[in-house]
Formats: structure tokens, C-alpha cells, sequence
């Protein structure tokens, strides 16, 4: 085990000094212990099977504040996809009791500021916690295409798309627009989604799936508490981002401050006839089967069967989830 700590107990001080001391051709696990501290710093995760092991989740801290509205020295802006604090290429990354935050600030000054993006597969994350404001969380590839331009920038702009499987355990997500996003299968079991007061008549977006055309699954909850600080009725479960997103909420609490209506299509008749978007036994007071919109599903004992954690993740696929 490596031990990164900011007092020098340890050896190295930095995340990415750890980092680069893993061979580049690395076919084992290596485990990274975060001693408690705030790290600041933008890291790339490139080498597989690295595993980052938190002293405590809410003092082991790593952070950076770039932001979509930020200028290169070209007088390029960053856009959306070279915010993030952390971004995650490699397969078979773990975390563990560890807080990962953009600090940029708010969507309506700053734009987009990602925490973490990631794109390998096999993505594993225990109690750990995810904080900024719009686009928190992308859970890559990125779509075939923009809808508007060239190009999206960022890491992967250009490369191949790995469409992966993420897995989120016992964690807590903050944010307010579109605050995960993207096109990987994500399962998020027992974790606490929570939405941030903009003071807004619309407070936000929970997700903004962009599901490949023909994935069975993409986004499903099961078991999460959805919190917020938002007046009642003023959030969305999620949009569509492309036309095929899936997103599903199984047994999940729902607070006041979610939209009767649940679902808003992003103004894209085609989502509305081929998205998904479903829930099974919804409760609280923002859970509202007879209000849902039309073009939404609530399912049936029968077909909630499918949405398990190994079913969604693993299927026919050798995967081991635990944690």
C-alpha cells in the first residue's frame, strides 16, 4: 500500500506524486491510502487497478476549481469536459471514504465545473461524496456527436468511446443542473441524491442520461434518499440528454422537492417516444404515481424484477462487486 499524507507521514505528500510512481503497464492492484487533508489537485487516473482508500470521507478531501467559462492562455475556454477535478480512463478504479469536489461555484457564473468524469470501465465507489453545482458527476463516454459545433474538448474528445459500467455504493451526490450526466450503465445503491437550492421556480435537473441506442440499462437508483434544500415541487428526476436515455428509481424516497410531473423532455418529441423512464415503488411526499407524465412508466412488480445491482451491472459478465 502506498500512504499519501500532507504532514510527510507518509510517502508522498501529493496524489499525483503516487500516481506516477505505479508502472505504466500496472496488471495489479495497488492501493492508495489518503491520509485526512485537502488535496488540491487535477488528476488523471490512466493506470488500472488503482484503488484510493480515504482515512474519512468528509476530511479526505480532493479538490480543484476549474470551470467551463475558464480561459485557456490560447484564449480557448475550457468548456465542460476539462472542468473536472478527477478524470477516470483507466478500468477496474475503486474509491473509497474519500470526498471529490469542484469548488468553482455556481452554473449561472461559472457554467459547467465537473468533480469527477469517468470513462473506464468497471468504476467502483464506497461512501464516498461528490460535491459541486451544475454537472457534478459525468458518467462517460460522451455522445456520438455534439448537438451543436465540431467537437466536445476535453480528454476524450476524439477517442474511442468505452462504454462502461459504474457502480455507486453508500455515496453522496450534490448538485443542482444536470448533475449526473452522461451515457455509461450506473448503478446507485443506498446513496443520498441531493439537490441544491438555486432559488429558482426551476431548482435543477437530477440527471441528464445519454444512454447508447440499444443498452438495456442505463441510470438506475435503487434505495436512495432524494434530499434537498429547495422550496417544493421545483426539481426534476431528470432529461434527456439523447433520445435513448434510461433512467429508472427503484424503492427510492423522494422529497417534497421533487416535480409532480417527475420528467421534462428537454423539448425533443422523439425522447418522449423513445426514452425511459421509470420508477417502482416510489414514497414520500415528492413520489406521485397518478401525476407522473404520460410518456413515463411506473412498473410493475414483474418488470422491477430486472432492475437488481448484478442483473444491471454484471448480466452474463464476470464482475465482483463488492466493496
Amino acid at each position: 500500500m502506498i500512504t499519501v499524507s500532507k504532514d510527510g507521514h507518509g510517502q508522498f505528500n501529493t496524489v499525483q506524486a503516487a500516481l506516477d510512481s505505479i508502472p505504466e503497464n500496472n496488471s495489479t492492484e495497488i492501493e492508495i491510502y489518503i491520509k485526512k487533508g485537502i488535496y488540491k489537485e487535477k488528476l488523471s487516473i490512466l493506470k488500472p487497478f488503482v484503488t484510493f482508500i480515504g482515512e474519512d470521507a468528509k476530511q479526505t478531501i480532493i479538490t480543484y476549481d476549474d470551470y467551463a467559462k475558464k480561459t485557456f492562455p490560447t484564449g480557448e475556454t475550457y468548456r465542460t469536459f476539462n472542468s473536472y477535478t478527477i478524470f477516470i480512463e483507466a478500468n477496474n478504479f475503486t474509491a473509497k471514504n474519500i470526498t471529490f469536489e469542484n469548488s468553482a461555484g455556481v452554473g449561472e457564473v461559472v457554467g459547467q465545473a465537473v468533480a469527477v468524469y469517468v470513462e473506464g470501465d468497471k468504476a467502483k465507489f464506497k461512501n464516498c461524496r461528490f460535491l459541486a453545482n451544475q454537472d457534478t458527476l459525468f458518467t462517460g463516454p460522451l455522445p456520438q456527436r455534439p448537438i451543436e459545433g465540431n467537437n466536445f474538448g476535453g480528454p476524450m474528445d476524439g477517442k474511442e468511446r468505452i462504454v462502461g459500467r459504474q457502480y455507486y455504493d453508500e455515496c453522496y451526490i450534490e448538485g443542482d443542473i444536470d448533475f449526473i450526466f452522461g451515457s455509461a450503465t450506473a448503478v446507485f445503491n443506498k446513496c443520498e441524491i441531493f439537490s441544491k437550492d438555486r432559488n429558482c421556480d426551476i431548482n435543477g435537473y437530477i440527471t441528464a442520461a445519454s444512454t447508447v441506442e440499444g443498452k438495456e440499462f442505463g441510470y438506475v437508483f435503487i434505495d436512495c434518499s432524494l434530499n434537498s434544500n429547495a422550496k417544493a415541487n421545483s426539481v426534476y428526476l431528470g432529461r434527456p440528454w439523447r433520445d435513448y436515455a434510461k433512467t429508472a428509481f427503484i424503492n427510492c424516497y423522494m422529497g417534497e422537492h421533487i416535480k409532480k410531473e417527475g420528467w421534462h423532455s428537454w423539448n425533443k418529441p422523439n425522447a418522449e417516444r423513445e426514452s425511459s423512464y421509470v420508477e417502482y415503488n416510489s414514497y414520500g411526499p415528492g413520489a406521485s404515481n397518478e401525476t407522473r407524465i404520460s410518456w413515463s412508466h411506473i412498473l410493475t412488480d414483474e418488470e422491477a424484477k430486472k432492475y437488481t445491482i448484478s442483473n444491471v451491472l454484471c448480466g452474463n459478465y464476470n464482475w465482483n462487486l463488492d466493496l
